[in-house]
């Protein structure tokens, strides 16, 4: 089978490679996928680049231990373990696996779900990580329905899917992004919009229960600003190093606990259940997934460079072209 690999640490147009490799053989609890599609999250980028972080937490130091690269997919059972009970070969499933970036992915049965049959699978394949980086945020945050809640980064992966979510939720919600993305996230929900090209929401008097920020670009003082005396901040993702320093080791010490709270969403953990939930918004028309581009297996290289970009609204998705003839 064909599949991308990372072959040591570098910019992804030196380092990643189209390779032949053997097909998995699924083991007694793990199913096969014929992957469609796998979209690209900056977890990805990570270990591609070979950043401190990940060499530091067992990806290896000097090179990539498994050089296998993406996390989330959409296709069809090709063949199942002998312990597997919820999946047949033919279903059509959307899930987490190690190594999508391929034509064929082995994943946990309890990592898979049916795919949804109002998407297809390039918007299947955009929900496992982003979704769920989202959905876990907000719960983080405790949202409960009629609150107001900011969704700072509205347009990006993570940022579409919580401004969705939040609306499922019954939230009443802001949604700051660029002036070409307006239309988009009103589109998808918003009921208000910031250009923060124009206006800094943290500066604005306006005040939120709870605001979910998928770019991290505040200081923690900037964030309690725009939050109501109980309100809580939940930051997934940073565009400004040293702002993560600040939120890891002053934003404990900053927050009370019954007063305003600003913390870290922290890595997300994809399970079953979470899936099922997503699936679940997703047929009853609550949240769509926002494809904005998508690129062939073999310029899997291009697409990441385009992902950090910062330009791409909503997800990056990879097509298998092979597996659909």
């Amino acid at each position: 089978m064909k599949a991308v690999v990372c072959t040591k640490y570098g910019a992804p147009e030196q380092v990643l490679e189209l390779q032949e490799l053997e097909r998995p053989i699924p083991a007694e609890k793990r199913v096969l996928v014929r992957v469609l599609a796998a979209s690209i999250n900056k977890v990805d980028v990570g270990p591609i680049k070979g950043d401190l972080v990940v060499r530091l937490t067992g990806s290896g130091f000097l090179r990539p231990k498994s050089g296998r690269i993406g996390t989330d997919l959409a296709g069809r059972v090709e063949a199942v373990g002998r312990e597997v009970t919820q999946f047949r070969p033919g279903d059509e499933v959307f899930g987490a696996a190690p190594g999508t970036f391929a034509e064929y992915a082995s994943a946990r049965e309890d990592l898979l779900v049916l795919k949804p049959a109002n998407v297809s699978f390039e918007q299947a394949a955009a929900v496992p990580v982003a979704a769920l980086s989202a959905l876990q945020g907000l719960r983080k945050g405790q949202i409960q329905l009629g609150q107001k809640v900011l969704i700072n980064g509205a347009s990006g992966g993570v940022g579409m899917f919580a401004l969705q979510i939040a609306k499922a939720f019954g939230a009443e919600v802001t949604a700051v992004c660029s002036t070409r993305n307006l239309d988009m996230v009103r589109s998808i929900g918003a009921d208000h919009v910031i250009d923060y090209t124009q206006e800094d929401f943290t500066q604005s008097g306006q005040q939120y229960d709870l605001i979910y920020c998928a770019v991290g670009n505040h200081s923690i003082s900037e964030y309690k600003k725009a939050l109501k005396s109980q309100g809580v901040c939940v930051v997934a993702g940073f565009t400004v190093l040293r702002l993560l320093f600040e939120h890891m080791i002053l934003g404990p010490m900053r927050s009370t606990k019954n007063g305003r709270r600003v913390g870290l969403s922290g890595t997300v953990a994809p399970t079953q259940k979470d899936l099922i939930v997503m699936k679940d918004l997703i047929e009853a028309g609550k949240v769509t997934p926002v494809i904005d581009r998508c690129y062939p297996l073999s310029e899997a290289a291009e697409a990441i460079r385009y992902l950090e970009t910062g330009r791409a609204r909503g997800k990056v998705v990879i097509t298998v072209e092979e597996n659909r003839r």
